[in-house]
């Protein structure tokens, strides 16, 4: 019966704490936090999605089918600010379409600039064989990206 007691003061104190202005005041002091539709003109797809968390992990993502020599992962990776700049780098895994096998991975770091709900940056794509080996880079990469607000 405590359990329950404990459990019916908990739940509801942790939802107003989750809710609380803690959470707003980190995205207040990291504006890129949120989720972008990223237009990058270099890439094999130009569209992707970004998402960055307040702990600092972001995520990318595109249409597999994008890319029609390989398969590759959702990027994931981390970011950092510095000064009015976001910098940061993700990670994507490769596969050979036909074999399945590994192909090796993409690396993308970057550089934002974050004006209320819009973003520029510069980035620097390179991909390594399975072995750790770069076969491709530097490539350079401009992007623009509009956060997706909700209605």
């Amino acid at each position: 019966m405590k359990t329950m007691k404990l459990r019916s003061v908990m739940i509801p104190m942790i939802l107003v704490l989750s809710a609380s202005p803690i959470g707003a005041r980190q995205i207040a002091a990291n504006p890129v936090v949120g989720t972008w539709l990223v237009e990058q003109p270099a890439a094999p797809f130009p569209l992707h999605l970004y998402v960055f968390n307040a702990d600092h992990t972001m995520q990318q993502a595109n249409p597999d089918a994008g890319n029609p020599r390989t398969s590759d992962s959702d990027g994931k990776g981390a970011w950092r600010r510095r000064g009015q700049q976001v910098t940061g780098k993700w990670v994507e895994i490769m596969a050979d379409r036909t074999t399945h096998k590994l192909t090796g991975r993409g690396e993308f770091s970057y550089q934002i600039d974050v004006s209320g709900d819009r973003m520029t940056g510069t980035g620097t794509f390179y991909a390594y064989d399975a072995a750790g080996n770069v076969v491709a880079g530097p490539i350079a990469a401009p992007f623009t990206g509009s956060r997706i607000v909700a209605p």
